[in-house]
């Protein structure tokens, strides 16, 4: 046998190439659409899924929860601009989600100013207020820009706790005056509206951040992030990017902070903490920084095992355990730090780094043979 008899073995057709991943590749732009269309839709399923919601999927408690994941995944989402894609580590993110729903709060229930009045000037005032803050601050850099970040926070606490002006209540709180909203964003029959007020806010933040991100003043911040001498060098002033990444950030959680005030109906102090600025970096660290889903990932996971880790803490089945077991149990708190410790060891990236790790895994699972 020569060798011209002998035929060629078929060349081997690249992963990418073949018609089931040229197809998942076409599909895979439209998946946000998707998403978004499912959780659209999700009020009106009365799925139930015992042991992950205490009712149906279109129960009023679960929309609440869900509605209040949402904000702090977009809330996550708009502080991984100032973290994640711009290099800022700023400890007083707080203030401005907290200027949010106490200026939603007191022009609706001090000034009785009708809702979309109060939502305007709060989102404009808390954007402003954001400008002047990130002026100051972004004159340090490092530790020191954290620190006065974190100094601006506490400032803010310190106004809400003490009731300046007899405005926000002090500790006990302001409850919102529900008389002056719409009617369609009042009762418990009206969660549903609630929900979907959250989901367009976390896709307006997405979008935001997302054309942002791809713009030439994304570039630029990226830039910064990598390397902000090299910025300095081509000529472009770090600190008027740095600043536009800040203001914009705290608009958008002031934004948040409007819809969280008629979720929960009011305000409560521990919305100015710094606590909760660690906690959106908990998230965008969870969720992987500078990534396009993860953030919005760590947020609305966090806020869902917030929640849900409470209820598992005071249940029967922790309560049966052993005393060295159900203590720690019972701390919703330890048993986020142990998940967080752990996903920080094993995927350093966040949860966006999944797919990429297990990537490999599933290309060397045997593949299944059609008859």
């Amino acid at each position: 046998m020569t060798d011209s008899m002998v035929e060629a073995p078929p060349a081997r057709v690249p992963d990418e190439l073949t018609p089931h991943r040229r197809g998942w590749h076409g599909l895979r732009p439209y998946l946000p659409l998707v998403a978004l269309a499912v959780a659209a839709v999700l009020p009106y399923s009365t799925l139930e899924l015992p042991g992950v919601f205490e009712g149906p999927l279109n129960s009023p408690g679960t929309l609440q929860l869900l509605a209040v994941c949402l904000v702090f995944g977009g809330l996550a989402a708009g502080y991984d601009l100032l973290f994640g894609r711009t290099g800022m580590l700023s400890f007083g993110h707080a203030l401005y989600f907290a200027a949010g729903v106490y200026g939603t709060d007191i022009l609706v229930t001090r000034a009785g100013l009708p809702l979309w009045q109060a939502a305007l000037l709060t989102i404009v005032g808390g954007t402003i207020l954001a400008g002047l803050l990130g002026a100051v601050a972004l004159r340090t850099a490092g530790i020191a820009f954290a620190m006065v970040t974190l100094a601006f926070a506490q400032v803010g606490a310190i106004l809400v706790a003490r009731d300046f002006g007899g405005l926000t209540g002090g500790e006990e709180g302001l409850p919102l005056d529900v008389s002056g909203l719409p009617a369609g964003l009042v009762g418990v029959a009206n969660t549903v509206n609630l929900y979907w007020l959250a989901l367009a806010y976390l896709a307006l933040v997405v979008f935001v951040v997302h054309r942002v991100s791809g713009s030439p003043t994304g570039r630029v911040l990226a830039g910064l992030r990598d390397d902000e001498r090299r910025i300095g060098v081509l000529g472009l002033d770090p600190y008027r990017f740095k600043l536009v990444a800040f203001t914009l950030a705290g608009g958008l959680a002031a934004g948040g902070g409007v819809v969280y005030c008629l979720i929960v109906g009011g305000a409560s102090p521990h919305i100015t903490s710094s606590e909760l600025t660690l906690s959106l970096l908990v998230m965008v660290v969870l969720g992987g920084p500078g990534t396009r889903w993860g953030p919005v990932l760590g947020g609305v996971g966090y806020m869902y095992l917030d929640h849900r880790l409470t209820a598992f803490g005071s249940s029967d089945a922790v309560e049966s355990l052993p005393a060295f077991l159900s203590r720690p149990l019972s701390q919703p708190l330890f048993v986020l730090g142990t998940v967080f410790i752990l996903a920080v060891y094993f995927f350093p990236g966040g949860l966006a780094s999944l797919r990429s790790r297990l990537g490999p895994l599933t290309r060397h699972l045997p593949a299944r043979r059609t008859p």
